[in-house]
């Protein structure tokens, strides 16, 4: 039985969100979103190196040695991330900047690899493209989430836009590493949490 094309689509970006369900990629998660911005360019650059990927893997799936398909998933996820990262240097170079060793590394950042070996060698093109969607959808929301919390807290900004008066005092400990742990720890435990409260009223029926 074929999975719906929506189906597909929400597993990313709710069922199975690669960082608050999966607990995936948590570097990325937890160095670059010290600002908003840089959690949205980080999930966009993702998105594109999944999307490129899981449609190549998937194209190729019936010709790649299983012995090799490993070192032919690496050598395509690579080869996406050279383009985003050139694209990123010619056309934002600061956020570029801002992300530095972090693009390059998205090569081994274990959600594009699950992706591609999990389901866009064992699926057709169509449901491969949306679920490189919906988890890159699901990664970047992710991302924005923790970044927009920590910037918000941390610089009394959002999107470098000052939000509050000269009062304020900014919890500087949050766009430090401390706090990316704190912001993560606090939203997967809220998430959990209203995963419980659904369950039970699921089963309270």
């Amino acid at each position: 039985m074929k999975t719906k094309p929506l189906t597909i689509l929400k597993n990313g970006l709710f069922t199975e969100n690669p960082i608050f369900r999966l607990v995936l990629g948590m570097c990325p998660a937890l160095a670059v979103t010290t600002e908003a911005f840089n959690g949205i360019g980080m999930g966009f650059a993702a998105t594109f190196v999944l999307v490129g990927s899981n449609l190549v893997v998937s194209l190729l799936r019936n010709f790649i040695p299983p012995k090799v398909r490993i070192p032919a998933f690496i050598v395509v996820i690579a080869s996406f991330v050279t383009i985003v990262q050139l694209l990123l240097k010619a056309y934002v170079p600061d956020l570029d900047k801002s992300l530095g060793i972090f693009i390059p590394l998205i090569v081994v950042n274990c959600i594009i690899l699950a992706r591609a070996e999990s389901f866009a060698s064992k699926n057709g093109v169509f449901s491969s493209l949306l679920d490189a969607v919906g988890m890159g959808l699901g990664f970047t929301v992710a991302l924005f989430i923790v970044a927009s919390v920590r910037e918000i807290l941390g610089n009394g900004t959002f999107f470098k836009m000052t939000l509050f008066g000269d009062s304020f005092q900014p919890v500087l400990i949050m766009i430090l590493a401390p706090g990316g742990f704190i912001t993560m720890g606090l939203l997967l435990g809220l998430i959990n949490k209203i995963s419980m409260l659904k369950k039970h009223r699921k089963g309270a029926r």
